[in-house]
């Protein structure tokens, strides 16, 4: 079975299932003697365990990390790096009822399709119970980013149904983004916005939006110029999240309303000597490499499929009936999707850094 690793220089495979024994990642290619403590990758995952408040799944996981190999006195050794996160709250039997059933918009038949079988306990591999794993891979990504190059990775909500922020990222800071449960800075329309969620909740509802994120402190040069253009890898890594339905990069969509003349980045020399724009509407990428600006990417994420409400389906069978959904889910994917886009943002742009610093070899 493909499409469990990620990467190229530094590559992540995830493996586990949603009501499984655990979720784990091996980690390889991180470069020896990078300090990092297990409790910089428990930070992030505690951001994205569920149980953190009425606005997410009740399930109760602690998502404690283990690393199983890779680290050893605090460094990095330059070998695989395991990390397994055990499942501490599964309840499989809750979807026993459903096994026969294909869940609207899920991956039940699409998977069932493709392999012959599916572990049908809360999704599998499908479930958005994989995504920790990517987190903790992210957490060391973070950390090499960081120590390597100075570069700092935010995200926060920036959308929830039709509530929409407007936020300046060149100012958003993690005490912001953290001051409430939405994980939006704008405490006005983080408050709308719960109430909005809690609504949906009550009602057996859902909502989706969108997620912003804002990568500080890329060094010009990463990406490639072709295939492996610097934005199209963070759209293919952002776009495989559970329930992510759209990409944009700077102007994005918006920028097609605008002329060649309106839209162009202009070039300055900055106080290091270096060319910088007086605008970001690339996105800080241009020709599929960055260009020393903030690179800022927002995520679509869908309505969660799970909902209270009955809903038409078929079975096995091919008969019709009325589906009803039990279980523990969220009633929107977005606070909870804050630390999974950071992650990727992490693991891509930590990728192509290393990728560069084979370019970088000659003179």
């Amino acid at each position: 079975m493909g499409g469990s690793s990620f990467g190229h220089q530094f590559r992540v495979t995830t493996f586990g299932e949603s009501h499984g024994a655990g979720i784990g990642v091996v980690v390889d290619g991180c470069p020896p003697r990078l300090a990092i403590g297990v409790e910089e990758i428990q930070h992030d995952l505690d951001r994205r365990r569920p149980g953190q408040s009425r606005l997410t799944t009740q399930r109760q996981e602690g998502d404690v990390a283990e690393v199983l190999a890779g680290l050893f006195e605090g460094v990095t050794l330059g070998t695989p790096i395991a990390i397994l996160i055990r499942n501490t709250d599964a309840v499989p039997g809750a979807y026993e009822a459903m096994k026969d059933l294909f869940r609207p918009s899920h991956a039940d038949y699409t998977t069932e399709s493709k392999y012959g079988l599916r572990d049908w306990r809360g999704g599998g591999r499908a479930s958005a119970r994989e995504t920790a794993a990517r987190v903790a891979a992210g957490a060391v990504a973070r950390k090499l980013l960081r120590a390597a190059a100075g570069v700092e990775v935010l995200a926060w909500v920036r959308q929830v149904h039709e509530i929409d922020a407007e936020i300046d990222a060149g100012g958003v800071t993690e005490e912001a983004v953290e001051a409430n449960p939405v994980r939006c800075p704008d405490r006005e329309r983080a408050s709308a916005m719960a109430a909005a969620i809690e609504e949906a909740r009550r009602h057996g509802d859902s909502l989706g939006g969108v997620v912003e994120c804002v990568a500080r402190n890329v060094p010009p040069g990463l990406g490639e110029p072709v295939f492996d253009k610097l934005e199209a890898d963070l759209a293919y890594g952002l776009m495989s999240l559970p329930a992510s339905k759209g990409f944009e990069i700077g102007s994005g969509f918006a920028g097609t309303r605008l002329t060649g003349s309106a839209h162009n980045d202009a070039f300055v020399t900055g106080p290091d000597g270096r060319p910088r724009t007086l605008t970001n509407r690339s996105g800080g990428v241009q020709g599929g490499i960055s260009n020393g600006e903030d690179v800022v990417v927002r995520v679509a994420f869908k309505p969660t499929a799970t909902i209270a409400q009955a809903q038409q389906t078929v079975d096995r069978a091919g008969a019709e009936v009325s589906l009803e959904a039990k279980g523990r889910h969220d009633p929107c994917v977005l606070p909870r999707a804050v630390p999974l886009v950071e992650a990727m943002v992490c693991l891509v742009l930590a990728d192509h850094w290393l990728r560069q610093r084979a370019v970088d070899v000659l003179p």
